[in-house]
């Protein structure tokens, strides 16, 4: 785990208690209702493994349109608050790391990450699908979804390292400031990561505030 790692677990530990907060941003509204809706529309009778669910705020509205929904994250803090929400139970949670997902978890027909990506380091985007992939039987589908550049307004770039990846310094309400890895993906990106796992369908959407990215892997 390197410097910036522990940094952003640092971060999210400590924000755990009202990270859901961000949610409820007035002008996210018309995307957030929109995402409630479609997210379980898409994922709807398959067995879902979720990545970095955080306090499972998107958890709660997937998992119960689900056969099955396994939500993980490499954060205690957060998990705690994620495994009182609706659909999901004590045995549904699991500490793990995303870029070495234990086989443990079993093999899946759908995957979901929200604001997870971003967090991703280019380096490690291939680790990460790979890991992903690993864990995904032929036919299923992943959807991720995360912050726009809009967000750069509130948090602008900071800092861009030799792999081109970028950084933000967000504060918290104990006054602390953290360095915390943000990337923006292009569609072109993403669609290229997807393809080279052997995607067979990409959908992109563009929100106000977020960024919507669907694949399904061939069925055979």
């Amino acid at each position: 785990m390197d410097a910036s790692d522990r940094e952003m677990r640092v971060y999210y530990a400590s924000r755990a208690s009202y990270y859901d907060a961000v949610y409820e941003k007035p002008e996210r509204r018309d995307d957030i209702a929109f995402l409630k809706k479609h997210l379980p529309e898409r994922l709807r009778g398959r067995e879902v493994l979720e990545i970095a669910c955080g306090t499972g705020y998107w958890s709660q509205h997937i998992a119960p349109e689900c056969l099955r929904y396994v939500a993980t994250d490499g954060v205690a803090e957060p998990l705690e608050i994620a495994r009182t929400r609706a659909g999901l139970s004590q045995a549904d949670c699991f500490i793990a790391d995303a870029y070495a997902l234990p086989a443990t978890l079993g093999q899946f027909h759908g995957a979901f990450a929200g604001l997870w990506f971003s967090h991703v380091p280019h380096e490690r985007s291939t680790e990460f699908f790979g890991s992903l992939h690993a864990r995904l039987q032929p036919g299923a589908r992943v959807v991720l979804i995360d912050n726009s550049t809009v967000q750069c307004a509130e948090f602008p770039i900071v800092e861009t390292d030799d792999q081109g990846n970028t950084y933000q310094q967000r504060p918290l309400r104990d006054g602390t400031t953290h360095r915390v890895l943000k990337n923006f993906p292009s569609r072109a990106r993403l669609e290229a990561l997807a393809q080279g796992f052997g995607a067979s369908r990409c959908e992109f959407r563009a929100l106000d505030n977020f960024w919507y990215f669907e694949y399904d892997l061939p069925a055979q």
